[in-house]
């Protein structure tokens, strides 16, 4: 037996002029409106996106303590706290906004926690001491201590012990070393003239008692 050989396949219908091309540009136009429409979307939300962090960006460097450290030129930003020193009243306030105090200040920005500022505030509190015995010039800087990030009892044993005279802002929830003047981690000094305004600012265990009364001197007009 032989096998079967199976029929031709019926003819296709043949194409009709013009049919693919007709085709072609029907699927041509959608196609090209689709990429146009995301081109335009896509131009639209990068547009968007930089709007949004231009408006971003400048509301933060215009917002005080939330603008960054202060630099000198710069009114020092206020704040009023407890006051756990052993002199000047049971609250600290220091405020730039009012024409300062009328007296040149240094802010002392410390802790019981930092192991630098061991090292570095005995010697300065016993500078200011010397000066306020002394009288003079000197004795008119107002000299302010902030102990941030201490307990209580860690913040006065660690006021006494370093031998510390002048008020001391407590700052246990870092509002006004963090908060108010973007600082973080201890020791920071601060000199701030006479009229409120910040002349210089210094970053760690860089002073000793010579340069810190040298910094002071700076503060007073005549420099004597």
């Amino acid at each position: 037996m032989t096998e079967a050989t199976p029929p031709d396949p019926p003819a296709s219908p043949a194409p009709v002029p013009g049919d693919a091309q007709g085709d072609t540009q029907e699927f041509a136009r959608p196609r090209k409106r689709f990429i146009l429409l995301g081109l335009g979307i896509g131009l639209l939300i990068v547009l968007l996106i930089g709007l949004f962090t231009s408006f971003g960006s400048g509301s933060t460097s215009s917002g005080g303590g939330a603008g960054g450290q202060p630099q000198p030129g710069d009114l020092v930003p206020s704040f009023a706290a407890t006051n756990i020193g052993p002199s000047g009243g049971h609250e600290v306030r220091v405020s730039g906004n009012d024409g300062g105090s009328g007296r040149p200040t240094v802010l002392l920005f410390f802790g019981n926690w930092c192991a630098s500022c061991h090292e570095e505030l005995p010697p300065l509190a016993a500078a200011v001491r010397h000066q306020d015995a002394a009288g003079g010039a000197l004795a008119r800087v107002r000299v302010v201590g902030v102990d941030s990030e201490d307990s209580t009892g860690d913040a006065k044993s660690f006021i006494e012990s370093s031998g510390v005279t002048f008020p001391v802002a407590y700052d246990p929830n870092v509002d006004i070393t963090e908060g108010a003047f973007d600082f973080h981690g201890d020791p920071y000094t601060v000199f701030v003239k006479a009229d409120g305004t910040v002349s210089k600012v210094v970053a760690g265990a860089q002073l000793g008692p010579a340069t810190f009364t040298a910094d002071e001197r700076a503060l007073i007009p005549n420099g004597s």
